[in-house]
């Protein structure tokens, strides 16, 4: 019995061994001081920032513990407009990306407020929306590399007409599946509009996700507002709440 569970733990160490060296050899295209971390409001190894840092990496920990060592699909969705889902999905896919043995995507889906490509070296020429119009289109075309090691960005897109409609899409349900599967150490997050004013699309976010991480500004909403995203989500969706006071 003893024996079996050394094999056992030697083959998970093996694996998490090779995952870091294939995840050693990404491509990068540009990494970001920290001093350009800073300004963007991204964690770092070096932030300053001690406390938030801490709890980023808390909450990556937890999500871990959630999904049993899994890879995950999470949304993060705020009660209302500008309540900080953005710098949060950001921060907890910098956090994630910080873990050596570990890659994460931010996949921009506020498309009324899109904000990932501030994560960007270089403009993106096609997003998501594009992606989600297109027959032909592989996920490589709006996959790109960010400024921080380990962190993919999938950008909004520039034509955001019927949006909602095309989240609806057997395409958008096949796209999250393959970013999701095509590789163990990716986990996915999704930046999504808010849950106040836009519930409709964040209805349909919620079943392509495995779990939500609801942000709330602090002082800034009331509970009632709080009660019905949560209502809205549905309670057993969500699987922790953010108070920002960024």
């Amino acid at each position: 019995m003893e024996k079996n569970s050394e094999i056992e733990f030697s083959l998970e160490e093996n694996k998490s061994l090779l995952s870091e060296r294939q995840i050693s050899k990404m491509s990068e295209v540009h990494s970001f001081s920290g001093v350009q971390l800073d300004n963007l409001k991204v964690l770092h190894q070096e932030s300053s920032n001690e406390e938030t840092l801490k709890i980023f990496r808390q909450l990556r920990t937890q999500l871990y513990d959630r999904m049993a060592g899994n890879n995950y699909v999470c949304m993060v969705t705020s009660v209302c407009s500008g309540g900080g889902a953005s710098y949060t999905a950001n921060n907890l896919a910098a956090a994630i990306a910080l873990d050596k043995s570990k890659t994460s995507v931010v996949v921009d889906c506020n498309f009324y407020n899109p904000s990932v490509d501030a994560l960007l070296s270089a403009d993106a020429n096609l997003g998501l929306i594009d992606f989600l119009s297109s027959q032909e289109m592989g996920v490589e075309f709006i996959l790109y590399a960010s400024g921080i090691k380990r962190l993919r960005v999938v950008p909004a897109g520039k034509h955001i007409n019927d949006a909602t409609e095309k989240m609806c899409s057997s395409k958008m349900v096949a796209f999250i599946s393959e970013i999701k599967s095509r590789y163990s150490d990716r986990y996915i997050i999704v930046d999504s509009p808010s849950v106040g004013e836009f519930a409709a699309d964040a209805r349909i976010l919620t079943q392509l996700c495995d779990f939500v991480v609801l942000v709330v500004p602090y002082g800034k909403v009331s509970q009632q507002q709080v009660q019905e995203a949560i209502d809205t989500i549905g309670e057993q969706r969500i699987v922790g709440v953010v108070y920002n006071n960024v």
